[in-house]
């Protein structure tokens, strides 16, 4: 049995609205509505401050008042992939995802995986990983574990800058510094790193930014309730999880922008396992579409975390490998474009075949005459 083909349908178009008052929703109903739209409260309360919006699909932004018509002409961003990254002397386009392999200089590591200050088998790793499908090593020198003190800067320097110099020199990759401390990340970028990742999305002030700046660097923006190797004194309370790590987002990329970072060399990270709750996480990862909006590449950094461990019932670490691989193909087709991990080889092979899925073009995969019925290798 089957359906004959008839006209595409248009689907309406569907925004949310959060941190109004209820006078600015009822009258932006009433525009709305003029528009042959609808406005509707979240949970149907008369005070409500957040709404679902949906418009006609031949609606245009200019036809908008000016939040709405902003969200209009960000949604369009969803439609293409972001602009390459200008990574120091390389340049990281998004027709794929790429994965970030994690090279942990400490001796405290959660997943048990640090090279501590073993300058050659981090080396050795690296060169491991990139042979085995990632495009980026990210290089730390902390912890973000709250219960283990904070290195002092010369210390986590020292750690990381032989190891970037020698990646930098002698591997052909990407190499990233995972690090909220401006000091550390000036000498990382002297060093050769051609991307900071600040775990803590500028909450000590503008120091990083003012890094990625000089140094025209790329420039990872991570969610976080406090700043990193505190635990919050109580649960974190969110309204709605998705919602405020977006607002957290852009406000941190006017910021970074503000301190002379270009916005095209800007990452947003949602920040899993900082300052959430296991179901917030899942929340998080699981709207992880939402941030598309915010038109920049997204980094997860998921691998191994404790969520994943709750989510199977309390396996350790080494125990989550599966568990990771699910949620990097999951994000992937959510729309992350970096995913940084610890088990790069499984990982890869998992992104690479959801992007066959979802990222692909037609034809990409089609059969070749002369090879038929071989499947096309790639």
């Amino acid at each position: 049995m089957g359906v004959a083909p008839g006209p595409a349908i248009a689907f309406p178009i569907v925004l949310k609205v959060w941190d109004a008052t209820p006078h600015y929703l009822r009258d932006l109903a009433i525009a709305i509505g003029a528009l042959g739209g609808d406005l509707l409260p979240r949970d149907g309360a008369p005070e409500a401050t957040s709404a679902v919006v949906t418009l006609p699909p031949d609606i245009l932004p200019e036809d908008l008042p000016t939040p709405l018509a902003r969200a209009l002409r960000a949604r369009e961003r969803l439609r293409q992939p972001p602009p390459p990254l200008r990574c120091g002397p390389r340049t990281l386009t998004f027709d794929r995802t790429h994965v970030m392999a994690i090279i942990n200089l400490t001796d405290d590591s959660f997943s048990g995986d640090g090279f501590g200050a073993d300058t050659d088998a981090a080396l050795r790793h690296a060169a491991r990983a990139i042979k085995d499908g990632a495009t980026i090593v990210d290089v730390g020198g902390e912890s973000a574990r709250a219960d283990v003190p904070i290195r002092e800067e010369q210390e986590e320097i020292e750690r990381v800058v032989p190891v970037i110099e020698r990646i930098a020199a002698e591997l052909d990759v990407i190499v990233s510094v995972d690090t909220w401390k401006p000091a550390v990340a000036e000498a990382a970028a002297r060093a050769g790193a051609m991307l900071l990742n600040d775990i803590g999305g500028l909450k000590l002030g503008p120091g990083m930014a003012q890094v990625a700046a000089r140094h025209g660097l790329p420039l990872v923006l991570n969610h976080t309730w406090m700043r990193p190797k505190v635990r919050p004194p109580s649960p974190p309370v969110y309204g709605d999880v998705i919602d405020a790590v977006y607002a957290f987002l852009e406000d941190r990329i006017a910021e970074a922008k503000a301190h002379g970072v270009a916005e095209d060399q800007l990452v947003i990270d949602p920040g899993i396992a900082f300052g959430k709750s296991h179901d917030e996480d899942l929340e998080a990862m699981r709207r992880l579409g939402e941030l598309r909006s915010l038109g920049r590449p997204i980094l997860l950094a998921h691998s191994r975390k404790h969520v994943i461990g709750s989510a199977l019932g309390g396996l350790p670490p080494e125990e989550r490998v599966e568990g990771t691989l699910a949620i990097s193909a999951l994000a992937v087709a959510a729309g992350a474009d970096i995913v940084r991990v610890h088990d790069v080889r499984a990982t890869a092979r998992a992104v690479r075949v959801t992007d066959a899925l979802v990222r692909a073009r037609p034809g990409d995969y089609a059969h070749d005459p002369e090879r038929w019925p071989f499947p096309l290798s790639r």
